[in-house]
């Protein structure tokens, strides 16, 4: 561990070994608001360096069976999970989440992405037709593709970048990843634990930086031959264009804008709790969070009163207090961009009904500049407004009321993304309806959150392109190939 004026330092990680970089970025604390970590500012050269090793080591790791693969993979989940306490501690500092979110939600399923792909890998099936007239057997074949840029981002810093690293290695892919210039650490960590877990040097490189410079080098160049990213639908569009005179796959996951939906008939014992923690959990900043509620008219003012009543008692504060519902926003910036939100909507004539504006937020004193905000809900606000429309991605959530089925449906679509929705319903035959005409990725009945990896993750429009789970991974990670026999 490099120590600079009490800094931590981090270094990228090139054919197995860590490399220091020439220049360096501050990286807060959100928590506090102070500098205490300093992250390599990687660009061409150090992009070019790590594709190097990558393609070095991509016909040994390549020629490895799946089951080789699979023990190295479960290895590393074994690692990361005996020292889950140090990457939870350093998950809640470095991105500002709660330790209890960071313990039970962040480094487990970290773990759990490796073990699962360490298992699908074993299981996949080719096809095979047969032409008995033309006397022609047909099968398809499938190898991995190459060097992969995996570029993940800040809110679910380890989560997100294994759910990439999994299923890219364990296909037989070498690779090169860029986590969040502002959530490095946990890849830093692990990066420690790939040696001892059996990885071979060059398999698995971390390029520290920022997405203008070493995301657009790791795009851009010709031997990386697929991208997986997971950001912003803006930025998306330019690893697009970026991408586009090379041809490359890609696999883009990214923003939403995603309603719940609860009728009448709902059960709001359920409903409440699961909606408070679906708009606030990791203080609203998961792209699978709901900033929009249309709730029936008939049961409107009671679920308001109660939603709201229940928001006011989330806690939030510190982040390793295990008491404490909400941690901090990732940064300054993102911090006041969701507050601005929140005053476009007052200006608009929407009410605030608690949270930013409307109550107190008292932090303990070495909290005191950190990026907290308390859970916001609004009310009587119109469907064309930005906070309608446009992707919070903060503890911000709006509820409407709505008449009729169709009327909500209609609604719930007329936004550009299509990543996740809610439906609430004791009506099997409506929520089966209603899941049908949405256009989401992926629709939770009376639940949220509730994931099978198995299943193809991802979304509709503006909210990528691509799927990712253990089928549709597989098929990203993996050129295929159809041979025919003449016999």
């Amino acid at each position: 561990m490099a120590q600079s004026k009490a800094l931590l330092v981090l270094e990228n990680f090139i054919a197995g070994k860590f490399v220091p970089c020439s220049s360096y970025i501050d990286s807060y604390n959100p928590s506090t608001g102070d500098v205490y970590c300093r992250v390599p500012d990687s660009g061409k050269e150090e992009v070019e360096a790590a594709v190097k090793a990558a393609k070095a080591a991509f016909p040994v790791w390549s020629s490895k069976s799946p089951l080789e693969r699979s023990q190295i993979l479960n290895k590393l989940a074994d690692l990361i999970e005996h020292d889950l306490e140090a990457f939870a501690q350093a998950e809640s500092k470095d991105q500002g989440k709660t330790i209890t979110f960071a313990r039970t939600v962040d480094i487990p399923r970290a773990v759990y992405n490796f073990r699962f792909f360490a298992s699908s890998i074993l299981h996949h099936t080719t096809e095979c037709t047969e032409m008995a007239t033309m006397g022609c057997v047909h099968y398809t074949s499938r190898a991995p593709v190459g060097v992969a840029g995996l570029i993940s981002p800040w809110n679910l810093p380890l989560y997100l970048l294994t759910w990439k690293i999994a299923p890219a290695i364990a296909c037989g892919n070498t690779v090169v990843a860029k986590p969040s210039e502002m959530t490095s650490v946990t890849a830093w960590m692990m990066c420690k634990l790939l040696e001892k877990a059996g990885v071979p040097h060059g398999v698995v490189n971390i390029v520290f930086g920022t997405g203008p410079k070493a995301g657009e080098a790791l795009v851009c160049h010709p031997d990386v031959l697929l991208i997986s990213f997971t950001g912003s639908t803006m930025t998306a569009q330019r690893i697009m264009e970026k991408s586009a005179p090379h041809c490359k796959r890609l696999s883009l996951e990214l923003g939403g804008k995603n309603p719940a939906i609860v009728f009448d008939d709902a059960d709001l014992s359920q409903c409440i709790p699961t909606t408070l923690r679906s708009s606030f959990a990791n203080q609203g900043e998961i792209c699978l969070c709901t900033s929009r509620i249309f709730v029936q008219r008939g049961i409107y003012s009671e679920f308001l009163k109660k939603f709201v009543a229940e928001a006011k008692k989330w806690k939030v504060g510190n982040p390793s207090d295990p008491t404490v519902n909400m941690g901090a926003l990732i940064s300054k910036e993102h911090l006041e961009k969701v507050r601005n939100y929140v005053k476009k909507a007052q200006a608009e004539g929407a009410r605030i009904l608690c949270g930013e504006g409307v109550d107190s937020l008292t932090l303990p004193p070495g909290n005191q500049k950190g990026y907290f905000m308390l859970p916001t809900v609004i009310a009587e606000v119109k469907d064309e407004s930005c906070c309608m429309q446009e992707e919070i991605f903060g503890p911000v959530t709006c509820v409407v009321a709505f008449d009729t089925e169709e009327e909500v449906i209609e609604r719930a679509n007329n936004v550009k993304y299509g990543l996740a929705a809610t439906v609430w319903s004791s009506n099997v035959g409506r929520v089966h309806r209603v899941a049908q005409r949405l256009q989401s990725g992926l629709v939770w009945t009376n639940c949220w959150l509730v994931r099978d990896l198995n299943l193809p993750f991802g979304g509709m429009k503006a909210s990528g392109i691509g799927r990712e789970g253990a089928k549709d991974s597989y098929e990203f990670f993996t050129e295929v190939k159809t041979i025919t026999i003449k016999h």
